[in-house]
C-alpha cells in the first residue's frame, strides 16, 4: 500500500491510497485506488483530479492499471472520472462474512 497526500498553505486537505496487487490477466501488477478524499471546504478545485493524475504518473510503466470502484449514487465523482478513466461495466458482488 501507498499513497499521496495534498497540500493547500502547508496544511495536508487530501489523500490517495493505493495498493499494488498481482493479476493471473496481465503481466504486470495492477494499482486499486482504494481510498480518495479531499476535505469538503476544498472540493471543486481540481484537487481529487491532481491526485488521481499523480497516481497515473508514479504507476506508468510500472502497473498494468490503475483502477478504482465508485457508489452508483456518487454523480458527483462519477463526473471527474468519466473523464479521466473508462467505466468498465463491471458489477461488483460480495458476500459478507
Amino acid at each position: 500500500m501507498f499513497g499521496f497526500a495534498i497540500q493547500v498553505n502547508d496544511e495536508v486537505v487530501g489523500f490517495v491510497h493505493l495498493i499494488s496487487h498481482m493479476s493471473m490477466w496481465t503481466d504486470k501488477p495492477c494499482c486499486y485506488l482504494q481510498d480518495l478524499y479531499v476535505n469538503a471546504q476544498f472540493r471543486n478545485q481540481g484537487l481529487a483530479r491532481k491526485l488521481i493524475e499523480h497516481s497515473y504518473q508514479v504507476c506508468s510503466g510500472k502497473y498494468d492499471r490503475v483502477y478504482w470502484l465508485t457508489h452508483e449514487s456518487n454523480l458527483t465523482a462519477q463526473y471527474l472520472y468519466d473523464r479521466i478513466a473508462t467505466k468498465t461495466g463491471f458489477i461488483q458482488y460480495k458476500k459478507a462474512l
